[in-house]
Order: structure tokens, then sequence, then C-alpha cells
């Protein structure tokens, strides 16, 4: 099977990196057991840019390699260390790529060397529990999950960005006229579809530069897939100018120049979008007796048509500098017209579906699907294997109207709930007015040793408070002990054979 040199549509796979996860963790050392939360960030995940790069010219590094990846960023750690950012992942296109989605859509024109685009977005860094601290979440007992990147199919097309296109039957000398007028060395061979792949050709008449495209052959019902023209018109869309090259010295019984410009007009018309270029004829071949003879012939027919005809001879030389000279007029005249194209940085971003709202509801025979941009990224960064972590996406989700939307569409308790899209969903049993979480014995998002009472704490300060009513000889250990035991160590102030004397009774023959 031969190895493809030249590759200009290929269907490439993305996987922007996943955001590190953010880390619950809490600070401790000598004498501070519980310092308060200290859980870092994640970190974002890398992207996926498409980049000009004008010094590549094909597509085939994607033939080969048609998935890529970028770098997930890294988990968030203890004493607010955060998670390193992926490294993005910039893929080198040739300028006049067009990029679209796996049904078509078009998403960008690359166009000028250093535009870039960022097809895939990398994943957010979840939040460590240090960031999810409040003054009534204390110390959060979790963190939020790092979000998957972006992710989908896309297709490349390279359409050739050249000023000048040159088309015509196939054996026409169409890479023999580039040979001659650039540095361009194409394969040249007689027989026809010699040329597989657009060839380019850099092109200097007077102060002026340009580049030219050589397009393989042009068959009558190219339009239509005959041949190879329909798979390469495209790479002439671009061009300035058109110049149509057409043998006159051709063996082809029933062919004269006339009716091959009309058959190439035929299928540019059919192919569409052309209708516009300026258009150049060259009249190749009059190195040739024969060739020479009905370039005479028709020069009068094509030029009463109202086009500029050259009659030239790719082999000798001949008439090629009027066509180059003719050629640089037209891209001048383009060039002053057209505006400059700067690199520029594209982002996509995806239309928000929820309209004038954050989310929506909608009932349906698996339940009632919660669908927006809030809950479903709420929904991908939390941890279902913890309860507090639950009850907190509970809580924003309440906090955002989905239990009140939901009732006042008269969902009940014990309706299946169901967030996300059909491929990656979370289904939950609607419990209207319930806290999630509630069985735990600390409030919501809080971690309930911050609050346990210290009894060491609370018996210094009780003593403290004792001592400013102490006996005069009473220490202080007299007071921790009266305070501890009442009942045996306090008062000591009392008067003999009243209750408070703890050697009377009321059987002691003496009272």
């Amino acid at each position: 099977m031969a190895v493809p040199t030249f590759v200009d549509k290929v269907s490439l796979h993305v996987s922007a990196g996943r955001g590190g996860h953010g880390v619950a963790s809490v600070h401790r050392e000598k004498f501070k057991p519980l310092g308060g939360p200290d859980g870092g960030n994640g970190g974002q995940g890398g992207s996926i840019i498409l980049r000009v790069d004008p010094d590549v010219t094909t597509l085939i590094d994607y033939h080969h390699s048609p998935k890529r990846t970028a770098e997930n960023g890294g988990h968030g750690a203890g004493s607010h260390k955060n998670g390193g950012h992926g490294s993005d992942l910039v893929l080198m296109v040739p300028d006049g790529t067009v990029v679209t989605d796996a049904q078509g859509n078009a998403l960008a024109d690359m166009i000028g060397p250093g535009t870039e685009l960022v097809i895939a977005a990398g994943g957010r860094g979840g939040l460590g529990n240090a960031a999810l601290a409040s003054s009534k979440r204390k110390a959060p007992g979790f963190a939020l999950l790092g979000e998957p990147g972006d992710e989908l199919e896309i297709r490349l097309e390279l359409k050739v960005v050249a000023d000048i296109g040159l088309v015509g039957f196939p054996s026409a000398g169409k890479s023999s006229l580039i040979a001659s007028i650039s540095r361009a060395r194409p394969k040249i061979a007689d027989y026809p579809f010699t040329t597989l792949v657009p060839n380019l050709g850099v092109v200097t008449a007077g102060e002026t530069t340009f580049t030219v495209a050589d397009v393989p052959g042009l068959i009558e019902g190219a339009s239509e897939g005959r041949g190879l023209g329909h798979d390469f018109l495209r790479h002439i869309e671009r061009c300035a100018a058109l110049v149509h090259v057409i043998d006159t010295a051709t063996m082809e019984p029933g062919r004269n120049p006339v009716e091959d410009l009309d058959i190439m007009e035929n299928e540019l018309t059919r192919y569409g979008g052309l209708e516009d270029r300026p258009r150049l004829v060259a009249l190749n071949k009059i190195d040739v007796p024969d060739g020479r003879d009905i370039s005479d012939i028709t020069i009068d027919d094509l030029r009463e048509r109202g086009l500029r005809v050259f009659p030239v001879s790719a082999a000798s030389g001949e008439g090629m500098r009027e066509l180059t000279f003719a050629m640089a007029e037209i891209v001048r005249a383009a060039r002053t017209e057209r505006e400059v194209v700067a690199a520029q940085r594209i982002v996509l971003r995806p239309p928000n579906a929820d309209s004038d709202e954050d989310f929506t509801v909608q009932e349906s025979p698996d339940g009632w699907r919660v669908k927006g941009t809030k809950p479903e990224r709420w929904v991908r960064q939390t941890d279902f294997s913890n309860d507090e972590a639950v009850g907190f996406l509970a809580d924003r989700l309440n906090r955002l109207g989905v239990e009140t939307k939901l009732v006042r569409l008269g969902a009940v308790e014990g309706d299946t709930v169901i967030i996300g899209s059909d491929e990656n969903s979370v289904v939950f049993d609607f419990k209207p007015g319930i806290d999630a979480g509630a069985e735990n014995l600390a409030r919501r998002g809080e971690d309930e040793r911050f609050e346990e009472k210290r009894p060491a704490h609370g018996r210094r300060k009780a003593i403290q408070e004792g001592m400013e009513d102490r006996a005069e000889t009473e220490t202080r250990a007299d007071v921790a002990r009266r305070l501890d035991k009442p009942e045996k160590y306090g008062p000591k102030a009392y008067v003999i054979g009243s209750p408070e004397d703890p050697d009377w009774a009321e059987s002691d023959p003496d009272a």
C-alpha cells in the first residue's frame, strides 16, 4: 500500500486534559491538632490548540495519528498546595485549514500565520476544602472533583491559500507551467492525471511575489465527483484569479480550445463560489507547430469574450513573462482591496441552551430531567462517596431553585429526578423540604470536632471564677476540689450545730 505524502482531509479525535481534584485536609501540628482546613485546589487541565504554521503544508501527521490528548491537571495537596496546570497541546496546521465538527458544521477558518483556535478547553480543577470554608462551614470534610476536559471529533480540511489557481484538463501542461515560472518541481509525465496532489510555486514578477497553485486535472463531470477535480477544486476557492491552461496541441479527437474552456467554466459554475474571480487564459504548447496554428485561430474568439489570452510555451518559456506580469497585476489589485488578516486567538464558546434560565426541567418517561450548565457542572464536581459532598450539592441545587421548580411542575416525594444528559446523568429520589445529609451529627459542611466542648478549658474557666469568691484560707486546689465534689469539700464557713455543720445530726445527744 502506498504511503501518502499529501493529505488534505482528516478526522481527528481530540481530548482535553481533566482538571485535578481538590483535596480535603486539616492542618495539624504540635499543640494544634485541628488547625483548620488547608486542602489545595486541583490544577486546570491542558487545552488542545490548533495553530497555523506557514511551514506546514499537509495534514499527513494527523492521518497517521488521529487521536490527540492533552495533559491532565495535578491534584491538590495539604498545606494549601495547589495542583499544577496541565500543559496545553498545540497542533500545527497549514494556512487555510477549515475546521468542522462531526456533523459538518463549520467551527473556524484558520487563515493567517499564528492564528490559534482553542478547539478543546481543559477541565476546571476542583476546589479544596480550604476554598470551600466559610463562616458557616468552618471545616468542610470534602472537596470538589476536577471536571473532565472537552472531548470531540473534528474534521480538518485544507484549502490551499494561493494567489493564482491553474485549472485545466489533464496533460494540459499545468505542472510544466508552474515549474517554468517558479522553483517548484512537480512530477511531469506524458500521461493523464500525472498530478495527484496540488502543487504550490512562488513566483516573482517585478516587485510582486505571489503563490500559484497547480490543481490536478479537471475533466467534464468533475463537479459530480468524476476524476480528481472534485476533490481538489476547493484548493482554488481562496485564489484571487484563475488561469485556464488550455492544450493547443492535444491529440484527442474532437477537442478544441473553445470547447475545453466552456467545459471547464461549466464545471466551475456547477461547483459554485468562483464566479467573481478574474480569469486569464494561457494557450499552452505553442512551441509545437500545430499548437501555434490552433492558438492563432482561436485567440480572437476568446478575446471577444472579454478574456485576456496569452499564447505561451512552458517548454521554451515563450510568453511566460507577459503571463506572470498579468498575474502580478491582478494579485496587487486584490491585495489592495483585501484587509490584512492579523493573527487571532479563537475560543469556541458553545451557546447556552438554558435561554434566560440557569436550568430547565422537563418531565420524561424516566422521570424529571434537569438540564443546565450549572447543575450538570456541579454534578460532575461531586464525590458521591462522601455524604457531606452530596449534602453540599443538594444545598446548591436548592439555592438555585431546582426543588421549587420541581414542586411547581407537580413533582412529589419519591419521584425520579435525573440531572445531566442521557450519556452521563445522575439519578436522585425527590425529597422536598428534606436536607440531604441531615442525619449527620454536625451541621452539613462543618467538622463537629471544631465545635466540641473542651473540658479542660471549661474547668479552668470555672476555677478562675471560683477564685473570686474563695475564703481567705482556700487555695486554688481547694477551689478545684470544691468544684469537683461540692458535697464533700465545700463550703468551709458554717455555724456549729447548724444544718451546714457536717458533724451535726439530729440524733446527737448534745443536739
